[in-house]
This record gives C-alpha cells, sequence and structure tokens, in this order.
C-alpha cells in the first residue's frame, strides 16, 4: 500500500472518537470489525499497530500535559515513538513551540498527521529510528509506552541518557512495564486508567527521566 492507500484505509475503517481519559483529543481507534488482518495480508510495511490505539502510557502522559501547560508552553518538543500522535497532539495543544512526532512505523506517521488535523494542530513528522543521535535537537523529550520489550527499553534508555546528559528534559508515561528504567525515574503523577471503556484500569505513572 502507498501513503494515499493507508490514508483512506485509516479514515474509512479507524472511527474518530474522542479518548476515555483525555476527552480533549480526538484520535482514529480501531475496533474490532476495522479489518487490521487485512492490512497485514497486503502491505509488507504492516507491523504490529500500536498506532491505531491509545495505551495507557500515552494517556497518562497526554493528561499531564494537559493539566500541567507550563511545562510545555514555549518549548520544542519531541515526541519519541509517537505511535497515533496523542502525546504529541497534548503537547500542540498547551503551547510548544513546534513538536516532532517520530516513528519507525509509516502507518504511525499517517495516522499522527490524520489525528493531528482531526485536533487542529501542527506536527512535524518524521519517519526514522532517531535513537542512535547524540542530541535530541529539543528542549522537551516526551515517551509514552516505549518499555514493553526489554531489548526496546534498553535502547531506549541509553538514548534517553544521553539527550538528558545534553541537557534535554524527558518525561515519561508508563504503567510500570518489565523494561521501565526505574532507577532513573522520580515519579510526578500517578493515575488508574482503562485503555478502553469499562476496561480494566491500570496503574500508571507520569516520570521525570534523570540521567545517571
Amino acid at each position: 500500500m502507498n501513503h494515499a492507500e493507508r490514508t483512506r484505509f485509516i479514515e474509512t475503517h479507524l472511527p474518530l472518537e474522542p479518548l476515555p481519559f483525555v476527552p480533549e483529543i480526538r484520535l482514529h481507534q480501531a475496533k474490532p470489525t476495522s479489518g487490521l488482518g487485512r492490512l497485514a495480508a497486503e502491505d509488507d510495511a504492516f507491523t504490529t499497530p500500536y498506532w491505531a490505539y491509545a495505551w495507557t502510557g500515552g494517556l497518562a502522559l497526554a493528561r499531564f500535559l494537559l493539566d500541567n501547560p507550563e511545562l510545555v508552553a514555549g518549548k520544542e518538543v519531541l515526541d519519541l515513538g509517537c505511535g497515533s500522535g496523542l502525546v504529541a497532539i497534548a503537547a500542540a495543544k498547551v503551547g510548544a513551540v513546534s513538536v516532532m512526532a517520530v516513528d519507525v512505523d509509516p502507518y504511525a506517521m499517517v495516522a499522527a498527521g490524520l489525528n493531528a488535523r482531526a485536533n487542529r494542530v501542527e506536527l512535524t513528522l518524521r519517519h526514522e529510528d532517531i535513537t542512535r543521535a547524540p542530541r535530541a535537537g529539543a528542549n522537551l523529550v516526551l515517551v509514552g509506552d516505549l518499555f514493553y520489550d526489554l531489548d526496546l527499553a534498553a535502547g531506549v534508555t541509553a538514548c534517553l541518557q544521553r539527550w538528558s546528559t545534553a541537557g534535554a528534559q524527558v518525561i515519561v508515561g508508563d504503567p510500570w512495564r518489565r523494561g521501565l528504567p526505574v532507577g532513573n525515574l522520580r515519579a510526578l503523577a500517578n493515575y488508574e486508567i482503562a485503555e478502553r471503556s469499562g476496561g480494566v484500569k491500570r496503574r500508571t505513572s507520569v516520570f521525570a527521566f534523570l540521567p545517571n
């Protein structure tokens, strides 16, 4: 599939709905009838569709930013592993001077662009793995739900070490997954969040990342 076909699929099959914990933001969200399995069969670029859902770490981080706009206002922001664009959109809504949404999944780029337009904010989309870069190129780095895999978590943690040592502020949202670098984190807020309406709530926290 090309970019236009991916755009049409998301617009047609993933309804645009407000989020249960962050009703200020609407996202294209997958349903059982969305037919994501068809994408897996038709598009070699299709991988696990993290972009099609709002995960608890991103929900917590978006809620925290919306409730604490002074942390974002006037800053250059980078959303690492943006997925649907939820966290980037929240940052743009509360006054970031610029927001770059970065992901390695081409579908995330499409979804984040559509969701940004639906929420009337502007994002710079970057389809690239930037975790080896020496600097973030932003004042504030936001990371939601990137510690679900131990190998990925190790790479992200090393990246955040470099960027924070170089001067970037880093804020993380995560439901205490096993790859979370707890020794480098200071809790800023705690929530009980369900990823779906009526779903089971999970303890999810927002943290400041502290370099070694």
